[in-house]
């Protein structure tokens, strides 16, 4: 049986209790933050979303100097336009360095490659000595599945063959994104591996949105509670999916906890808040790797609304996850040198 497919009593359910520092933050932003993504507002949240993130300038990532920073227009899937990618490294390193492919979160319909990037860029590459691209793969529904997996596979596989000129190590390659990201990540890792295609060192799948059925535990606990609600998640899988949402016999590639064989798959890290819909489809992914075989490091962070690292990235709870990960990268990265 496929991975977080578990079925939910209708009775009422008590939602555990967010972190109190992220408490405080999520009723300073207010009810707005909390709006729930409909098909008939998508539109319209895409577009505010495009003009209210940041979107740093190479010149901005560059962070006086202790960047280089690129952009590459590389081939995309055939007959698809050509994927942007994103490149940063700290500055005045020679040789070939490890490399952290990410993929952005915005649940497949929001977000882009750059806004993602100085907090990566200031916890991981400089502290780390890694390389980064972030994927500026297309969105939903603009884009539907397989468009989206199959920008991250073509930037991926351009990468890997480049590794030489780009100085990038093709052996010390961690693949990883948060929430969609985190779930095209994980996508990600399953195609390259029944294609043969380029291997990863890691994948680092953070809050990873990897289930469209909507029917874990966790689903409909936490509806109407946090950031992320059964009804955005909703919405974001019908864009991705259209006509193929809620189809019995979906690839894995489009939602991964459908799949039914996660053997042979890079070491994850898989890190969720208690409190969020996504908690119960990301512990049975990491478990069904165990079940498969495979290398899974967990983390529930108790009190954890979606997203909350980035909502309270000062709180204690916070800087706790991103010690965590921090330390699963270095960990894994030096067992590749040895």
């Amino acid at each position: 049986m496929a991975v977080g497919s578990d079925s939910v009593p209708d009775v009422p359910m008590t939602a555990p209790p967010f972190d109190p520092e992220l408490d405080v933050v999520l009723a300073e932003l207010g009810h707005e933050s909390w709006e729930l993504i409909t098909p008939a507002n998508l539109a319209e949240r895409q577009l505010r979303d495009a003009t209210a993130r940041p979107r740093p300038t190479v010149e901005d990532l560059r962070a006086g100097g202790r960047f280089d920073v690129a952009e590459w227009s590389v081939p995309g899937p055939e007959g698809a336009p050509d994927v942007t990618l994103v490149s940063a490294r700290p500055a005045g390193l020679t040789g070939e360095l490890p490399l952290l492919y990410y993929l952005h979160g915005g649940a497949m319909v929001m977000g882009n490659a750059w806004s993602v990037l100085p907090r990566v860029l200031r916890e991981w590459a400089l502290p780390l000595g890694l390389a980064v691209v972030s994927v500026e793969y297309r969105l939903a529904p603009g884009t539907r599945y397989p468009g989206p997996l199959e920008d991250c596979y073509a930037g991926l596989v351009w990468v890997a063959g480049h590794a030489a000129e780009l100085g990038i190590d093709p052996e010390r390659i961690v693949i990883g994104g948060k929430s969609a990201g985190g779930g095209l990540a994980a996508a990600l890792a399953l195609l390259a591996r029944d294609r043969g295609g380029p291997g990863a060192l890691g994948q680092l799948l953070l809050c990873p949105m990897l289930d469209d059925r909507n029917s874990s535990f966790s689903s409909r606990q936490m509806s109407g509670r946090g950031m992320w609600d059964l009804t955005s998640n909703a919405t974001a899988w019908q864009a991705l999916l259209g006509e193929r949402y809620g189809d019995d016999d979906l690839s894995p590639y489009a939602a991964p906890a459908r799949a039914d064989d996660l053997s042979g798959l890079p070491p994850a890290y898989v890190d969720v808040g208690s409190a969020e819909m996504f908690r119960d489809e990301d512990v049975a992914y990491a478990n069904a790797i165990w079940q498969a075989g495979g290398q899974a490091e967990l983390h529930v962070w108790p009190g954890g609304c979606h997203g909350f690292d980035s909502l309270a990235p000062r709180s204690a709870l916070s800087q706790d996850a991103w010690a965590a990960r921090t330390r699963w990268l270095e960990r894994v990265l030096k067992q590749a040198e040895s």
